[in-house]
């Protein structure tokens, strides 16, 4: 029972820690086009778009060495030196500089892969197979509160802000980079659980707190952690499961960085555009919030007494995607993410609406979670003697292709990003039903693969 408390309260300590680290860094991403658009200085030439792709292209050609990264020091110590990373991200936009800009990005990139790494090793090493759904739910859920506390400042900073000011986005960012830098020093405090204390030297070495290794061992380590990701690549249920990621990068994209761009380019917003940049954020903060608590808390009575397994909870977040995703195509301007900093005067096929474009963000947030949520248990069930290289693998397809979407968003029309993501969310759904149903008929002790 201490045990089960210990590995509850790592859980926790994991949320709180991921929830402080990414309230600078999603905060960053969701305005990050918007300020840059306003900064008045020779020196900086910089893009959001293009740094954000930097960062994701880094970050999946990080993933799969990543692995032996953790293996290495160590998934606690892995998280604390790359939550620094993040909070030296943050502060580069105190006084930027085009060339600090870029190569803060392609440190992060590989930051962000060791420490998604490393939290997925840490999440499934508290977990097993009655406790990975709850865990992936407390976790996510923890998570998404990032997404209120930065953007509730956004929008009560920016209201009526046509043009963002110097100062103003020094106070931003300074506190950012300092909630980031408490974040870091919580991943500190995740105890070995009692029950690992006990175990045996193998058991051990799967454990989320430093083991103490010879240098020849180390080496050997890490190698195996690289062939397995390799291996847990190829297979054929990973494979199918990369539709599905990698759908939730382009929509991670979309929501986190091309959205926010838009509405605050809307100029029949009027005063209130830049400000909505910061309330989308929380509307799409309370989505995921929900996503996670209902399917992630609740998952073994959602599954034990009404029957809903994981692909119910797959089909309503398709369902929340594609409802949102016709109501901006009505509401936004079809130029939106591609204006400069003076915005669009067009129209879609409605008069913009504050009211709609909250309600796109609630379905954008909810439908996220329950994508990733389902992900996360599903990876952590079916990998969970090897969950440090699968999630390597499973953020190596995130990023890679969140990276290809902040590369086209600079380019393509708002209409042609959204139909991309419909077609994606489809055959991610498709893709991700397909393994479920494996996985069931697996714990009956069938196999599809005799078929």
């Amino acid at each position: 029972m201490m045990a089960e408390g210990t590995k509850l309260m790592n859980v926790i300590i994991l949320g709180l820690s991921f929830m402080l680290v990414f309230s600078a860094f999603q905060t960053c991403g969701n305005i990050e086009q918007t300020v840059i658009k306003s900064i008045n200085s020779t020196q900086f030439h910089g893009s959001g778009y293009t740094s954000l792709a930097i960062i994701y292209t880094v970050f999946s050609a990080s993933n799969l060495l990543t692995p032996s990264i953790v293996a290495l020091l160590g998934a606690r110590l892995s998280m604390f030196i790359s939550g620094l990373i993040y909070s030296a991200y943050a502060a580069v936009f105190i006084e930027p500089f085009t060339w600090s800009f870029y190569l803060a990005s392609v440190i992060i990139g590989v930051a962000a892969a060791v420490i998604w790494t490393a939290q997925g090793n840490c999440l499934t090493t508290n977990s097993d197979e009655s406790t990975i759904g709850r865990n992936s739910g407390i976790f996510w859920a923890l998570l998404q509160f990032s997404l209120l506390f930065g953007n509730l400042y956004i929008y009560l900073a920016w209201k009526g802000e046509k043009h963002i000011s110097d100062h103003n986005r020094r106070t931003v960012y300074i506190a950012l980079a300092v909630i980031s830098a408490v974040g870091s020093v919580l991943f500190l405090l995740i105890r070995k659980p009692v029950s690992e204390v006990l175990s045996t030297e193998e058991d051990r070495s799967d454990d989320e707190c430093d083991t103490v290794l010879g240098p020849q061992e180390q080496r050997s380590q890490a190698v195996e952690a690289f062939r397995s990701a390799i291996r847990i690549f190829f297979t054929n249920d990973m494979l199918l499961l990369s539709v599905t990621i990698a759908y939730t990068g382009l929509e991670l994209t979309f929501f986190s960085g091309v959205y926010g761009t838009c509405l605050g380019a809307t100029n029949h917003f009027g005063n209130e555009a830049k400000s909505l940049i910061g309330l989308s954020g929380i509307f799409i903060g309370v989505g995921e919030i929900i996503g996670g608590a209902t399917f992630g808390l609740l998952n073994k009575f959602l599954s034990k007494y009404l029957g809903i397994g994981r692909n119910p909870v797959v089909l309503l977040g398709l369902l929340s995607h594609v409802i949102a995703f016709y109501l901006i195509f009505l509401n936004i301007p079809g130029d939106a993410p591609i204006v400069a900093d003076e915005g669009t005067n067009r129209v879609s096929y409605l008069i913009p609406s504050k009211i709609i474009a909250m309600a796109c963000s609630l379905l954008l947030g909810l439908g996220d979670s329950c994508f990733n949520t389902q992900l996360l248990s599903i990876v952590g069930f079916m990998y969970s003697e090897a969950s440090a290289p699968a999630f390597a693998v499973f953020k190596f397809v995130q990023s890679i292709s969140a990276a290809i979407a902040f590369g086209y968003s600079n380019y393509l029309l708002l209409e042609w990003q959204l139909l991309i993501l419909g077609v994606a969310g489809f055959f991610g759904t498709i893709s991700f039903i397909l393994v479920e149903w494996k996985a069931e008929a697996r714990s009956l002790g069938f196999s599809y693969d005799r078929i």
